[in-house]
């Protein structure tokens, strides 16, 4: 697992795979989850921060996103 953040654009991104991207889904306007044949690969959060989904004492909060 990797865990990027973009502080300069407020970008989240989480990389459970490297396992290519078969699909994407849009969980509202500033949540994207990448899906690799054994499920979620990826989940970029935009204006992480200011979504409170940063910095990740919240991580837990992230699973309901990719169910």
């Amino acid at each position: 697992m990797r865990i990027k953040y973009d502080d300069q654009d407020d970008i989240l991104f989480i990389e459970f795979s490297k396992e290519p991207i078969i699909k994407d889904v849009s969980h509202g306007w500033n949540v994207n989850v990448g899906y690799a044949a054994n499920g979620i690969a990826e989940i970029t959060i935009l204006d992480a921060k200011a979504a409170g989904y940063w910095p990740l004492e919240n991580a837990k909060d992230l699973l309901h996103l990719a169910a």
